[in-house]
């Protein structure tokens, strides 16, 4: 039986055999958290919306980072999502779970919460709120890659935490040598010389390591060791970013560039009043997911004409699909 929202769990009987390696490529899709007119958690549209995404070839979900208003979800509304994702996808694709949290004790709650449901990876990033040392850093990512035998990846955002928290070069080193299941890192560090450095230390000691990059920056970063992005495009154009990510692998650079060039575009539209403009960008396509959690903005009705005129132009409303 699912986690309910007053967070009792009934485990089941026998825990789910858990998966020892995964393999993610491709544009994944980082779903956002549907909401009622009440702003509750809209179980029955989140299950639709993962599966719109498995259906139009997401090769993974995960779920639920920023742009799921993860740090305004509950713990019970999270481990509720994360159980909606993983019984959705049954098994299609792999299902990573973001266990990042204000408190590091929710965090490990939720790494074991997913092992527990059977998700095949989850997904760590550096201590909020503060300026953790690199030790620091190691020491949590530690703590909560040895609480799962998950897969685990982790998130480098230096931007968002802090100039100077992040995974260097050496701190991916000593993490790959300390945990055997730390098997890639989502990097938003948006920097070429840290990512190459990052690539060069991790693809030498471990060559099957994910590393994922935003969609905004995949291009540039295919060649030199990335496998593919976390991505809320599919949300609007999954048949764009199945092409784009067809084109890298068939060195069609050309066609490769266009679709850069234009997912570059959707997610600088996404993100002015970020993820309020992407659910906004939801409704002309059909796709309804409801408001954005306070203090996050709900998209106004004048931005999401001004998001409709945006998507004509692009040709995603006259390309891409409609509706669940």
């Amino acid at each position: 039986m699912p986690t309910t929202l007053n967070g009792v769990i009934e485990a089941p009987a026998t825990p789910p055999k858990q998966k020892k390696s995964i393999t993610l490529k491709g544009v994944m899709q980082a779903p956002v958290t549907p909401l009622k007119d009440d702003f509750s958690f809209d179980a029955s549209g989140f299950e639709k919306m993962v599966d719109f995404h498995v259906r139009h070839d997401a090769p993974a979900i995960a779920w639920p980072h920023t742009k799921a208003e993860s740090l305004n979800l509950t713990i019970a509304e999270r481990k509720l999502g994360a159980e909606v994702a993983v019984n959705t996808v049954a098994g299609r694709v792999p299902v990573s779970i973001f266990v990042g949290t204000l408190s590091e004790e929710d965090s490990l709650d939720l790494a074991r919460h997913a092992q527990k449901i059977g998700a095949d990876a989850v997904l760590a990033i550096s201590p909020y709120c503060r300026r953790p040392s690199q030790e620091e850093i190691y020491d949590s990512i530690v703590r909560i890659g040895t609480t799962t035998d998950l897969p685990l990846l982790t998130y480098n955002s230096p931007w968002r935490n802090g100039e100077g928290v992040e995974f260097t070069g050496e701190l991916t080193r000593r993490l790959i040598e300390r945990l055997p299941n730390y098997i890639g890192m989502k990097d938003a560090s948006f920097h070429s010389e840290k990512f190459l450095e990052i690539s060069r230390v991790a693809l030498r000691m471990r060559p099957g390591f994910a590393i994922i990059m935003g969609v905004e920056h995949l291009l540039p970063s295919f060649p030199l060791g990335a496998c593919g992005s976390f991505s809320s495009s599919g949300a609007i154009a999954p048949n764009l970013c199945n092409k784009f990510y067809a084109s890298l692998v068939a060195n069609d650079w050309a066609t490769a560039r266009e679709c850069q060039y234009k997912i570059s575009r959707l997610w600088r539209l996404f993100k002015e009043q970020y993820p309020s403009s992407l659910k906004g960008a939801m409704i002309m396509m059909g796709r309804p997911v409801g408001p954005t959690r306070s203090p996050l903005p709900t998209a106004t009705k004048e931005r999401i004409e001004y998001l409709r005129t945006q998507l004509e132009e692009l040709g995603i409303l006259q390309t891409e699909p409609h509706g669940w």
